[in-house]
Parts: C-alpha cells; sequence; structure tokens
C-alpha cells in the first residue's frame, strides 16, 4: 500500500515515482489519475417519462441494473437515473440531488441538421443554434434543448467551415 497525495494506493513506488516527484518539485499540473467518464446520474422526477424522452428523442438504450435501477446507454457510456423524491438504497448520492441542475454536452453520431430534423418531429424546441462552441477535444457546432426536468442538454457535432 502506498500514499499518493493523501489517499492509499495499491500502485508500486515504482508506478508512482516519476510523476509524484514531479508533482512535488512544483510542477503545475497534477499527475494524471482520471482517464475519461463512465458514467453520470441524473435526478428525475419521472423515471419512466425521462426514458422515454431520451430514448425517443435522443436514440438512447435503456438498461436496467442492480436491484431495479435504471439506466440510459449511449456510446460507451451512461446517465444513470435516481428518482428526485427517495434516495432508495443507494449507497452514495449527491449531497443536494436537484432536480433541472446538469448542463451537459453530447456528441452527435449523425449530422447535425438531422438531429435538428428528428427533434422537430419528435416536437422538441431547439433553444439556441446552432452555435460555435469549444468542446474538450475540438471546435464544436452546437444546439441546445431542455429535457423534462429542465436540463440543458447541448447536442454538438465537430465544427466544420464548410458547413458553417
Amino acid at each position: 500500500m502506498v500514499t499518493c497525495l493523501g489517499y492509499q494506493s495499491e500502485l508500486s513506488k515504482i508506478e508512482l515515482a516519476k510523476p509524484i516527484e514531479e508533482f512535488k518539485k512544483g510542477a503545475k499540473i497534477a499527475p494524471m489519475l482520471i482517464s475519461s467518464i463512465d458514467h453520470i446520474v441524473l435526478t428525475v422526477r419521472d423515471i419512466s417519462a425521462t426514458v422515454d424522452f431520451y430514448t425517443r428523442v435522443l436514440g438512447m438504450r435503456e438498461e436496467r441494473f442492480g436491484e431495479g435501477r435504471i439506466a440510459l446507454a449511449f456510446g460507451q457510456q451512461k446517465f444513470n437515473l435516481q428518482d428526485g423524491k427517495s434516495s432508495r438504497d443507494i449507497v452514495a448520492i449527491a449531497r443536494q440531488p436537484t432536480l433541472g441542475s446538469a448542463d451537459l454536452c453530447l456528441l452527435a453520431a449523425v449530422p447535425l441538421i438531422q438531429v435538428i430534423d428528428h427533434l422537430e418531429h419528435c416536437g422538441v424546441t431547439v433553444e439556441v443554434g446552432p452555435v460555435r462552441r469549444t468542446g474538450a477535444t475540438m471546435p464544436l457546432r452546437s444546439i441546445y434543448i431542455r429535457d423534462l426536468d429542465g436540463n440543458l442538454i447541448e447536442i454538438s457535432e465537430p465544427w466544420s467551415e464548410e458547413v458553417n
């Protein structure tokens, strides 16, 4: 067991030595400890209605796990859903789970114009966009909608001068 930045780790001292030593010498950037997002938990008013919205409007897949838990899967990620009225037997939850407090950016699997057409067909209003935004790894062309709980959902595609 090795203590790293105040936390216990099973990593060997050799595995930790270089990045930690660089960090201790005053490096401005901590060693990379996170590689990606696995899932995000959304607190929702009505799980069934939320599943309908995200599967029908955004094409996500409903998944059941644990003891009656429900998730919305897409790509290699998922949104776990929790009821805003009760936490049931969930071991760890946010300190103040709040409806409508999420602001998420999702990358479209199809051209944004097809997303806009589909949203219109589903009766979902595009509040803003298309507009240029800065993503985690590239410039984006984005639109914004709201889900049933008021969460802001940004749907994006890579920015392309040809499209804009």
